[in-house]
């Protein structure tokens, strides 16, 4: 268990790290540096390591055996770059559109997933691979939507480097979340 722990402690290391220099890139250094900062509490961390197999989330893993991961319940009501957080069953508006900031936060994050994950398999396409057969699956503002849809075509196309660009997001994000 301890390897486990070790190995994981590593892999959301790394994982923090590249969010923190692709939000600094787009001029969001404090979301980077506080990203999933929450993946270092004992209710997200213990569990896990203890269904690290690095290649995929352990959170994935653990639904899998549990039917459920109490470290997902947790971290998703801490963090805003994901969806889930902005759920609100009750409200008129069920999903609103996600903030720029926490939007952004969240692409560097399916980004920084997708490069720790897939190592030397990831390709610029992966990302609009990974977004098409997630963004059917869980409830997104349709603004929201084509934001992340235009967004993942465009790094498909060109690659992240052409594409993220501050001035180039705020306005792709004005053009379909206002």
């Amino acid at each position: 268990m301890l390897k486990k722990a070790w190995l994981h402690f590593k892999l959301i290391t790394k994982h923090r790290w590249l969010v923190f220099k692709l939000c600094t890139r787009v001029g969001l250094p404090w979301r980077g540096f506080i990203h999933d900062l929450s993946k270092y509490s004992p209710t997200e961390f213990w569990e896990s390591a203890k269904y690290y197999v690095g290649n995929r989330s352990p959170i994935q893993v653990a639904r899998e055996e549990r039917k459920y991961s109490a470290a997902w319940l947790h971290h998703k009501g801490r963090n805003k770059h994901h969806e889930e957080y902005w759920y609100d069953f009750n409200a008129p508006v069920k999903a609103p559109v996600i903030p720029y900031k926490y939007a952004i936060e969240m692409l560097c994050d399916m980004l920084s997933a997708g490069i720790i994950y897939k190592k030397n398999e990831w390709t610029k396409e992966y990302p609009l691979w990974y977004w098409n057969n997630k963004k059917n699956k869980t409830i997104i503002n349709p603004k929201t939507v084509d934001f992340f849809q235009n967004i993942f075509e465009e790094i498909s196309e060109k690659g992240i480097e052409k594409i993220l660009k501050k001035e180039k997001l705020k306005e792709k994000y004005n053009k379909y979340c206002k």
